[in-house]
């Protein structure tokens, strides 16, 4: 439930399962690969559902343009804009997995990347036009978006967050950027839940692990469903300000934890 909410809500969900694991006890190794491959999945699956009809049209599209080319044509264009914004977040992704797993697990560097992002939600509401679709963006703008996606490689910060907060900076209208963000999250999460599950059922997976994996694909997948459902419908009539004020609340509990001493590896 807290990845299927917090992958699409701009809250960070690598940020919230550091938390949970830190001031909770939610051991991530006592659930093992398998489990970790199921949440990966379940994102994934929740994406392709939501939006299948665009995904279609943008990947037959994609195919007949390797006959004849033509950026003119939205979904062509669409598909193009999508996998160059994958590009940095794959590369970066790939040189720099152990480092981002291992190096970055700080609840303190978390507050600080809730607060971050909270104040760009509130500069990106105020100085974006909110005027133009996804589909009008150039293809550096859409690097410039991969290369917010890549930022939310540091727990705390949100590929949506990031992502959106820069199609905002772009001029774009807040259900555009959110559907762009989710669009660019589908070939990035579907590696990311591709080599999971190689790993996890190279390793040999058993009865219980099975019943891990249905459980929390199942679950992540309906709950990201909902989570993005909502978030489209939000983004049509509000702001995103009543993330930025949670993101702030929760920084300044996760603070006052730490500074008690409470929680721990």
């Amino acid at each position: 439930m807290v990845q299927g909410l917090t992958e699409f809500l701009p809250v960070s969900s690598s940020g919230h399962l550091l938390l949970g694991q830190y001031f909770l006890g939610m051991d991530q190794d006592r659930f093992g690969l398998t489990f970790d491959a199921s949440i990966h999945t379940g994102t994934v699956l929740a994406v392709v559902s939501f939006f299948w009809r665009d995904l279609l049209g943008m990947a037959a599209a994609f195919a007949g343009s390797l006959r004849a080319p033509s950026l003119a044509d939205r979904d062509q264009r669409m598909a193009y804009l999508i996998l160059v914004a994958c590009i940095p977040a794959g590369v970066v992704g790939l040189l720099f997995q152990n480092f981002f797993e291992e190096e970055v697990r700080s609840p303190w560097l978390v507050a600080f990347n809730l607060v971050l992002v909270g104040a760009l939600f509130i500069v990106g509401e105020d100085v974006g036009r909110q005027t133009r679709t996804a589909d009008k963006l150039g293809f550096k703008e859409a690097i410039g978006i991969g290369l917010a996606q890549t930022a939310a490689l540091f727990p705390g910060v949100s590929r949506s967050g990031a992502t959106i907060t820069i199609g905002l900076f772009l001029g774009l209208r807040r259900d555009e950027a959110a559907r762009f963000s989710f669009l660019m999250s589908v070939p990035i999460t579907a590696a990311a839940a591709l080599l999971s599950l190689v790993e996890a059922f190279g390793a040999g997976i058993d009865a219980r692990e099975v019943l891990l994996f249905l459980v929390g694909s199942i679950t992540s997948g309906a709950v990201g469903y909902l989570a993005i459902r909502f978030l489209l419908d939000y983004l049509t009539g509000h702001s995103l300000l009543v993330f930025a004020y949670y993101r702030f609340a929760l920084a300044a509990v996760v603070v006052v934890l730490l500074l008690f001493g409470i929680g721990g590896f």
